[in-house]
């Protein structure tokens, strides 16, 4: 578990911004150097990734006592990415929760989330599992040297539909895989806990690893980067593990598992150790070893014992070799009321900051959900997650490793260099400084002092800005070198594409295209009725506050570091409901209900006007009466979905509201109110539609195996965010 040390922190004031030039409202956009904007978490909570008022570099050097200065032309390593893992029960907590879709949207989208992009998954049980398990299990006694129970069933449940959702919600998603243990057959202790792995099973086990790698490959999630154990110093008691020395690993990786997937044509990288930064030897002799040396591209660390600097020590042994840093535990402070801001504190510092300050291509945490009890857990009773999931009360909530990696993930991308910058060390001013591949800038900032706000210059080219960061808080900032106006007097491009989603009684979603600019988009101005309402420097933006049953008009204008605005986007028209459903479903409306996979309609078979009559893909026609449906609220967002071929039938989960399992078809039955029978629309980017019932809503409407046939069968299955559960809706005469 991470050793989180225990500090007390007082905040100071808000983060403030001054820089050479005077200070204006957002809707001036006064013309200066490069355009900076700024995302901070506070310790107390008052700022959750939140933007802020935005800066401007202006020539001269700055007045603050510190000054962190960003020199681009040092370049150190370029990042692969930020994420958790998604262990057997984050897995299963989060495909079963009823907000599983917002959930991954926050987690992994790259325009509506942080856009986390690294998952270290798993290969078979480790602490955080529901059942000890590995993907080759057979009766005490006996053992399968030729592999031939090998199968990943037990992952195509839940474990790989939420990783096909990740990768659908951002693609540049890389997949890193890891065993605690081999299948206990395999082992000195004949189980997946304690023990070590037979000298003569060294071939059976990386074939073992090759198959994992090919069906999960077959399973449409990739595999890039391995490590053939888990933590291989330590045995653990009460949960799967296996101990493996240095030398051995080396043979391993030499003899058996790095011409294994050589052979197999496999593009999967080994990374070897993968444990504690206390012990550089271990990797030492890993890659001293000629035979082991060929086969492994980098080092894995975790944060359990020692400190980051042990990942520069083997970097500068060994530089063309990798470092990843692959696993850290939140866990609970001896006040839990302190954890928050301790997380903040210390893995901003340690992970984020110390981790890439030595080397490091990626930061990741531990597990990405957990209960409110950090269950399901074999071990650990008090570590945390990014995200606590309570399914009993149908709750989310986002933890300190949430914003920690979001600071980070939401604005450096895979690519992305590190560039220099100097930092004050612990319990003052920290930073670390990116490059994107577009070349724009990200600048960390960790104020580590417990008690007191720090005012400091950021400098870079002789131009500067100054910012105030309140105790134990952490500031990204983001620029675009050279972007700056002087005398620029062309105008960016006006947004398009600007559409509302997700509209409830009190709020909306609106979204829209990014504009372009000859010296760069420095932010948009949101008007609503006329009146501008909000500016901001992404391209989305959430109004809040609504009255019920009301109509708004919205339109976007983009302006540019210059000061030079837009010309106006389309407009968006947007009707609140009358008690907070629907987004853009009208519930007076006729739909067709089209299959983004297929461009077929969700049609009654044969026009049927009975109970039972199936519900099934068809090629669209107009004027058809059996495609055309309607949405009727019925409470919390949920609709009855009823056809117009016969008003009184709608859809229906065959079997009754506790018929939630995959491959229950869809079928017309009279409405009686039943959980099976009402079903929630989650709108998704570009317009689309998935449907969940009430009685399972980790369940989604679905074409069954993905056919593009005329009579397929809608049934529900586990949502995947896939084409074949993706619809549009259109209206109808």
């Amino acid at each position: 578990m991470s050793r989180i040390r225990i500090v007390v922190a007082s905040l100071g004031t808000a983060g403030l911004i001054t820089t050479g030039a005077a200070a204006v409202s957002p809707a001036a956009h006064a013309a200066s150097g490069a355009a900076v904007s700024v995302w901070e978490t506070t310790a107390n909570q008052s700022s959750l990734l939140s933007p802020q008022a935005g800066a401007t570099f202006a020539a001269g050097s700055g007045t603050a006592s510190q000054t962190i200065t960003v020199n681009p032309a040092t370049t150190y390593q370029a990042m692969t990415g930020f994420g958790a893992s998604f262990t057997d029960s984050s897995a299963w907590l989060v495909a079963n929760s009823p907000l599983r879709n917002s959930i991954m949207t926050k987690l992994f989208s790259p325009s509506q989330g942080i856009g986390l992009d690294f998952l270290r998954q798993p290969i078979g049980a480790s602490d955080f599992a529901r059942s000890v398990y590995s993907y080759d299990d057979v009766p005490a006694g006996q053992t399968d040297p030729s592999l031939a129970n090998f199968s990943i069933s037990h992952d195509t449940a839940y474990i790989l539909p939420i990783l096909a959702q990740a990768r659908q919600l951002n693609p540049a998603t890389t997949i890193m895989a890891t065993p605690w243990s081999p299948p206990g057959w395999m082992k000195t202790s004949g189980s997946m806990i304690g023990g070590s792995l037979n000298t003569s099973d060294y071939q059976v086990y990386a074939n073992y690893l090759v198959k994992f790698l090919q069906a999960y490959q077959n399973a449409g999630v990739p595999v890039a980067l391995l490590t053939p154990q888990n933590e291989p110093e330590y045995s653990p008691s009460n949960y799967p593990g296996s101990t493996l020395s240095a030398a051995a690993e080396a043979t391993l990786i030499g003899s058996y598992l790095g011409p294994a997937i050589h052979a197999a044509g496999l593009s999967t990288q080994i990374i070897g150790y993968d444990h504690n930064w206390n012990d550089p030897g271990y990797p030492s002799t890993l890659l001293s070893t000629a035979a082991s040396a060929q086969y492994t591209a980098g080092i894995a660390w975790h944060c359990y014992a020692g400190d980051p600097s042990a990942q520069t020590t083997v970097h500068n042994a060994y530089p063309a070799k990798d470092a990843y840093f692959t696993e850290c535990s939140g866990t609970q402070s001896a006040n839990p009321a302190n954890t928050f801001a301790d997380s903040l504190d210390w893995q901003t510092e340690n992970l984020i900051i110390g981790a890439t300050r030595n080397w490091a291509k990626s930061v990741v945490t531990w597990n990405m959900a957990l209960d409110p009890s950090g269950s399901p857990s074999m071990n650990c009773t008090t570590c945390t997650a990014a995200v606590t999931v309570n399914n009993s009360a149908g709750t989310a909530a986002y933890n300190a490793e949430y914003y920690v990696l979001g600071q980070a993930s939401k604005f450096v991308k895979p690519g992305a260099v590190r560039i220099d910058s100097n930092t004050f060390g612990s319990g003052n001013i920290e930073d670390v400084a990116f490059q994107n591949p577009d070349g724009s800038h990200a600048l960390i900032v960790l104020n580590a002092d417990t008690s007191n706000a720090h005012t400091f210059n950021v400098d870079e080219n002789g131009q500067y800005f100054t910012y105030t960061l309140p105790a134990r808080a952490v500031a990204t900032f983001t620029w675009t070198p050279g972007s700056g106006g002087g005398g620029d007097t062309t105008p960016p491009s006006a947004p398009t594409g600007l559409t509302a989603s997700g509209t409830t009684s009190s709020s909306t979603t609106l979204s829209w295209a990014a504009s372009t600019d000859n010296v760069g988009v420095a932010g948009y101005d949101v008007y609503r009725n006329g009146s501008q309402i909000a500016t901001t420097g992404a391209t989305s933006y959430t109004d809040s506050g609504l009255a019920p049953a009301t109509s708004y008009s919205y339109t976007v204008k983009a302006y540019d570091a210059a000061g030079n605005v837009s010309a106006a986007s389309n407009t968006a028209a947007v009707t609140t409901s009358g008690s907070g459903g629907g987004g853009g479903i009208s519930s007076s409306t006729w739909y067709q209900v089209v299959n983004a996979n297929s461009g077929k309609c969700v049609d009654a078979t044969n026009g049927g006007t009975g109970n039972g009559t199936a519900v099934q893909q068809w090629t669209c026609g107009s004027g058809n009466t059996n495609q055309e449906w309607q949405f009727q609220p019925t409470s919390g967002g949920y609709y009855e979905v009823v056809t117009r071929n016969a008003p009184a039938l709608g859809w229906d989960v065959t079997g009754g509201a506790g018929a939630t399992g995959n491959g229950v078809p869809i079928q017309l039955w009279t409405y009686g109110g039943g959980t099976n029978q009402q079903w929630l629309p989650v709108q998704h980017a570009g317009g689309s539609y998935s449907f969940s019932p009430r009685s399972n809503t980790s369940e989604c409407l679905d074409v069954t195996n993905v056919s593009t046939a005329d009579g397929a069968r809608l049934q529900q299955w586990a949502c995947t965010g896939g084409a074949n559960q993706s619809f549009t809706l259109t209206a109808q005469n």
